[in-house]
């Protein structure tokens, strides 16, 4: 994916600020638990994540196929994750707590799916990055890759960040 908002590469983050954007993320966010979403990598310009395949996401039964519905709830919630980094990346004069109170206020206004090929696997990968994040508004594109590496799903989202 094509990084088009490239905060400075010397940014490193607190593990007190990984650590609670995971907490948020994983834990608080009810929603991305029931999903099952782990996040594997958090780096200024992208982050990952990873759903492991269980019966509870079943889309179509014959075929074991992932839900649709489970594939575009969770690049939104990655695409969120890839905005709360982002701000936290543009904000580092602050403490990491006063920069996870900013992620309070985020909120999805667009949201893009297409999906490309059947999501079958025992596990999957997700990754977003953020494309424009202004003051008011934060771009973001997302993807939906097969265990194999295969493009299944590809996402757009736009965020309210104010």
């Amino acid at each position: 994916m094509p990084h088009h908002i490239t905060p400075p590469a010397d940014i490193q983050f607190e593990d007190e600020f990984i650590v609670g954007v995971k907490k948020i993320f994983e834990e608080m966010i009810v929603f991305n638990r029931l999903l099952g979403l782990k996040i594997s990598a958090i780096a200024p310009t992208q982050v990952r994540a990873r759903i492991d395949m269980r019966n509870d996401l079943v889309g179509h039964y014959v075929y074991n196929r992932i839900h649709g519905g489970v594939i575009s709830a969770s690049l939104d919630a990655l695409g969120g994750l890839a905005v709360m980094v982002a701000i936290g990346a543009r904000h580092m004069n602050e403490t990491p707590q006063q920069r996870l109170q900013r992620f309070a206020k985020l909120g999805t206004i667009d949201l893009r799916i297409d999906y490309l090929r059947p999501g079958i696997g025992e596990w999957f990968e997700l990754r977003a990055e953020v494309m424009r994040l202004g003051s008011r508004v934060a771009s973001t594109r997302m993807e939906f890759l097969g265990a194999d590496g295969k493009l299944l799903s590809t996402g757009s989202a736009a965020y309210i960040v104010s």
